[in-house]
């Protein structure tokens, strides 16, 4: 079983007063948290296009074993029509990202909370995502946010197409544990800023059994689901990320279920 638990990024000027060391560089940051947990989404990409020089640098500043997830820009996904975004794609992809070599994770293709489900339009973009850049083979998942994706309708495109779906644990978007691909992305957002591990023990206890049972190609006992559990019985990754919420908690909680799962 291979469960990865991250944050997002790695600059958040809080996390200087709780996580990071005091007086550590900050261009020293990205080191010191890949080796408090083993992924972090990057967010960055989803606002600015990267260059090959910054992959290169996050692969030489991490551990042999860490992994980052990407998400994509978003002048790929915030469109009117998603059939249209193959330029964007291409523009992402050929960034860079091959750089990471083997600590490319997941690309998240993350869509506005006012974007419905269109199955023509969505399984045009789908058709769109690369399988892989320079040899390297691409994973990607999908993060969509609006309630009209929880059909069986769009379960059964993401299972064509081979793409995961965001689990999130989330009042604000829809939270629904369908697998649609070999591996979980789970983005928990819940924290608490009054607990100092973000999420209370017992909590946090679930959390280690729910990342185990995915890990095992089973379905956590009370998911939230669209169609009836599917258990492949074969194992998964799993990635784990405390997000949002009260982010200045998130490093406590992902070190704290770290603890659990080993």
């Amino acid at each position: 079983m291979s469960i990865r638990v991250g944050i997002g990024g790695w600059t958040f000027e809080p996390w200087r007063n709780n996580f990071f060391p005091a007086g550590l560089p900050h261009s020293q940051e990205l080191h010191f948290a890949s080796r408090a947990v083993t992924a972090i989404e990057i967010n960055g990409t989803y606002y600015s296009t990267m260059t090959p020089k910054s992959f290169a640098r996050w692969h030489d500043e991490t551990p042999e074993d860490f992994v980052f997830s990407l998400k994509a820009n978003r002048f790929a996904t915030n469109r009117r029509v998603l059939a249209d975004a193959g330029e964007s794609i291409t523009r992402f992809v050929e960034s860079g990202l091959s750089e990471l070599g083997n600590k490319l994770g997941p690309i998240v293709w993350q869509f506005a909370p006012t974007k419905p489900f269109d199955a023509q339009d969505f399984e045009a973009f789908l058709a769109l995502l690369p399988k892989a850049v320079d040899g390297r083979a691409l994973r990607h998942v999908l993060d969509v946010r609006h309630p009209s994706f929880m059909v069986p309708a769009y379960l059964a495109l993401a299972r064509r197409y081979g793409c995961a779906t965001v689990f999130a644990d989330s009042d604000k978007y829809p939270s629904f544990a369908d697998v649609t691909g070999d591996f979980v992305y789970a983005r928990l957002m819940r924290s608490q800023a009054e607990c100092p591990t973000g999420y209370e023990a017992e909590t946090l206890d679930r959390w280690a059994d729910v990342a185990r049972d995915w890990a095992r190609g089973a379905t956590p006992a009370g998911a939230p689901l669209v169609e009836p559990a599917q258990d492949s019985g074969q194992a998964r990754e799993v990635f784990v990320f405390f997000i949002n919420g009260a982010k200045e908690r998130a490093p406590a909680a992902a070190q704290a279920l770290l603890a659990r799962l080993r």
